[in-house]
C-alpha cells in the first residue's frame, strides 16, 4: 500500500513533486509535445489549490542525445498549463535552488533543473544510500513532504525517485495513483482478458507474453509487428531475408525459441497473423501462404484478413490490454493495421494501453477512446509482468512507517 495525496497535509508545506516530463523537443530545446507534462497538471493543480508550495523535479534526454536540455521550456508550458504560477531557476539542488524554494508562497511552484545533469542520478541506488547522495542531502531539509507522480520512471531506482522517501513523509501523486490501480488491477479486469502485443521490443514483448500466459491473466494474446514476425517464424513460416535480419538485429533467434516454446506451452490462446503487408511498388499484401516473401521485402504490417480476424477476437473480450504498435505505423502505407486494431480496441469494454511506443503511436494517428492510457512504457511492462517498482517499493516503505510511527503514538497515549 502506498500513501495518496488523500492521506497528507500540504497547506503552507513545502512539497517536492517528482514528475516525468521526458518529452520529445524541437532543436533549440523547446517542447515539439506536452502530453506528458499535461498528464501531471490534475497532481499539480491539486497541491496548488491545497496551497501547497511547490519544487518539481524532472529530467530531459541523456547526455549526448539531441533531446537533453535544460527545463526552461517545461516550466514555461507548466505555467501555461496550471492556474497557480510556475517559476524555474537553473540549478537542482544548491543554494540558488535552495532559495528559489524559500521563496514560494502558498500556492506557487518552481520547476527546478534537469536532475540528469548531475551524474549521481545516472546511477541506481537502494533508498537508504540514495537518501546520502548529494541530490537529496541538498534539498531534503527546504521540503516538508515528498510526492513521486513519475510513474514512467519508476522502474529507475535513482536518487530523485527514492531517495527522498526514507527521510520525509512521502506519497504518491494521481498519475502514480491511477497506473497502480489500473494496472495493478488487470488481472481482476472484465474478461475475456485479451493482450495485443506488437512493435519491436522483443525481450520486453515476449517477458510479458510469458508472464500473463503462465499465470492464467490473458484469455487469448494477439501478436503483431516484428513480434508477430517473431511467432510466424516459431511457428514454420518464413517472413523473408529482411524481416529474419531485422530480428537478429533485436536480440537474435533466442526470441524465436522462447515463442516456440510459448506456442507449445499456449498455442491454442495465441492468434498469429493471417497476412502481411510489404513494399512491393506500395502496400502489398500476402497471405502466410504466399511467404516466404521478395529477396529485400520485410513484413510491415498486417493485412485485412488479420485485422478481421483480430477484431472478432476483440468483440467478444471484456478488457483489451495493448502493447506495441501492430506495423510501422509511421509509414502512411503501413500503418492501417495499427489504426484499425486500436479503433476496434476502444470499442471493447475495457482497453488498456500500455504506455511508451504504444501510446506515441495513438497520438499520432489520433485515436481516442481508451479506458486509459499509461503514460509509462518500461514501468507499465514491469508492472504487467510482476515485477518490482523501485520508486513504488520506496513509497510502501514510507507507508509503513508511519503507520508504526502512528501505533507508537497510540501505545504511548493508552499506556
Amino acid at each position: 500500500m502506498v500513501l495518496t495525496l488523500d492521506d497528507l497535509a500540504v497547506e503552507g508545506r513545502t512539497v517536492g513533486v517528482r514528475v516525468d516530463v521526458n518529452s520529445p523537443t524541437t532543436e533549440d530545446g523547446g517542447l515539439a509535445d506536452d502530453a506528458r507534462l499535461r498528464a501531471h497538471v490534475d497532481t499539480l493543480s491539486e497541491l496548488l489549490d491545497r496551497g501547497a508550495r511547490v519544487a518539481v523535479l524532472a529530467h530531459q534526454g541523456r547526455p549526448g542525445d539531441d533531446d537533453y536540455h535544460r527545463l526552461s521550456a517545461h516550466a514555461d508550458r507548466f505555467d501555461e498549463l496550471l492556474d497557480g504560477p510556475v517559476g524555474y531557476v537553473d540549478a537542482t539542488f544548491g543554494s540558488a535552488a535552495r532559495e528559489r524554494i524559500a521563496a514560494l508562497d502558498d500556492g506557487e511552484a518552481v520547476l527546478l533543473e534537469n536532475t540528469r545533469f548531475y551524474a549521481e542520478e545516472y546511477m541506481e541506488f537502494p533508498p537508504e544510500r540514495a537518501a546520502r547522495t548529494h541530490l537529496v542531502e541538498g534539498l531534503v531539509d527546504a521540503l516538508d513532504v515528498y510526492v513521486n507522480d513519475a510513474f514512467a520512471a519508476a522502474h529507475r531506482s535513482q536518487p530523485s525517485l527514492v531517495g527522498f522517501p526514507p527521510r520525509l513523509p512521502a506519497c504518491a501523486g494521481r498519475v502514480m495513483e491511477r497506473e497502480l490501480d489500473v494496472l495493478g488491477g488487470v488481472a481482476d479486469a472484465p474478461r475475456p482478458l485479451v493482450y495485443a502485443i506488437g512493435g519491436a521490443k522483443l525481450d520486453d514483448a515476449l517477458d510479458v507474453a510469458w508472464h500473463v500466459l503462465e499465470r492464467g491473466r490473458a484469455d487469448e494474446m494477439l501478436v503483431t509487428g516484428a513480434v508477430g514476425n517473431v511467432f510466424l517464424f516459431a511457428d514454420g513460416v518464413d517472413a523473408g531475408t529482411a524481416s529474419a535480419e531485422f530480428i537478429e538485429g533485436k536480440g537474435g533467434w533466442e526470441q524465436v525459441e522462447r515463442a516456440r516454446d510459448l506456442l507449445d506451452a499456449h498455442g491454442e490462446k495465441i492468434h498469429l497473423p493471417l497476412d502481411v503487408a510489404v513494399d512491393r511498388n506500395g502496400r502489398t499484401e500476402l497471405g502466410i501462404n504466399a511467404l516466404p516473401p521478395r529477396e529485400g521485402e520485410a513484413a510491415m504490417d498486417v493485412g485485412n484478413r488479420t485485422v478481421r480476424a483480430f477484431e472478432t477476437v476483440l468483440d467478444r473480450a471484456g478488457t483489451v490490454v495493448l502493447n506495441g504498435p501492430a506495423g510501422v505505423f509511421e509509414d502512411e502505407q503501413f500503418r492501417y493495421g495499427t489504426r484499425e486494431l486500436f479503433d476496434a480496441a476502444t470499442r471493447v469494454e475495457h482497453s488498456v494501453v500500455g504506455g511508451g511506443d504504444t501510446a506515441a503511436a495513438i497520438r499520432a494517428l489520433g485515436v481516442e477512446g481508451f479506458s486509459h492510457v499509461s503514460t509509462g512504457g518500461g514501468a507499465a511492462l514491469n508492472l504487467l509482468c510482476g515485477e518490482d517498482l523501485p520508486a513504488v517499493e520506496a513509497l510502501e516503505a514510507a507507508a509503513d512507517r508511519r503507520d508504526s510511527q502512528e501505533a507508537e503514538v497510540d501505545a504511548d497515549r493508552t499506556g
